[in-house]
């Protein structure tokens, strides 16, 4: 298994502030497979995230990434992992400015010092053009439209080869039709990369593409998670 939740707790604050924003959640997600979690605002998505990312330390349980637990590894080793098995896809794209979209992919290159640089702009050039932004290689995020950005989110995601891919309402900027577009792509990209995919969302009309769904309400999955037929873009 990929990516495997085990009865992770997360508790923040402290005294009368104590909020219980995990509530013993399980959950498994294997390569090649979209995973979506639904659920209302506050309800712990966000929170489910950070843990599996290595931003925050679960209070209880464990998380494992290709079999190996991040809640067992000091701060500097989970940001190892999180820098080589995990990539993120946030609601706005959060490109820099100044670097166009080829650029946007190199810099993960650099980050990442595993990468040989000789085949970093090789790699990047087949992203984009994966995701159908070849001929925007050298524009600037406000030279794009907001899918668009989006799509460059994607294949920056995915340039480091990660393992697991964090997804946070990547439709909650664009309109229905984009919305539908970007999920769809993400699909594709996970199964033809082989990652395990965990998007948090509110919109149901994503669903279609996902292999499994799980609800999450204050913290708790409120049932299992449920395998369904992926559908189409």
């Amino acid at each position: 298994m990929t990516l495997a939740i085990d009865s992770v707790s997360l508790v923040l604050g402290d005294g009368d502030q104590r909020v219980t924003a995990l509530n013993d959640v399980s959950l498994a997600v294997k390569a090649g497979e979209l995973c979506a979690v639904m659920g209302p605002s506050g309800a712990g998505k966000s929170s489910l995230l950070a843990v599996c990312g290595g931003l925050l330390k679960p209070t209880a349980g464990r998380i494992t990434i290709e079999g190996e637990d991040m809640t067992t590894l000091k701060e500097n080793e989970r940001a190892r992992l999180r820098r080589e098995r995990v990539g993120f896809i946030f609601q706005q794209s959060n490109l820099v400015a100044a670097l166009t979209a080829m650029d946007q992919l190199l810099l993960m290159s650099h980050i990442n010092a595993r990468k040989p640089d000789r085949s970093a702009r090789n790699r990047a050039a087949r992203l984009l053009e994966e995701v159908g932004l070849k001929h925007r290689a050298g524009h600037r995020p406000h030279q794009m439209s907001g899918g668009e950005r989006q799509r460059v989110g994607i294949a920056r995601a995915l340039m480091t080869e990660p393992s697991v891919l964090l997804v946070d309402e990547p439709t909650s900027m664009l309109d229905h039709g984009r919305g539908r577009e970007v999920v769809g792509l993400l699909a594709k990209q996970t199964r033809e990369h082989g990652v395990a995919t965990l998007m948090v969302t509110h919109d149901q009309a994503m669903l279609p593409w996902a292999d499994q769904v799980a609800e999450i309400e204050d913290g708790v999955l409120a049932a299992p998670a449920v395998q369904q037929s992926r559908g189409r873009a």
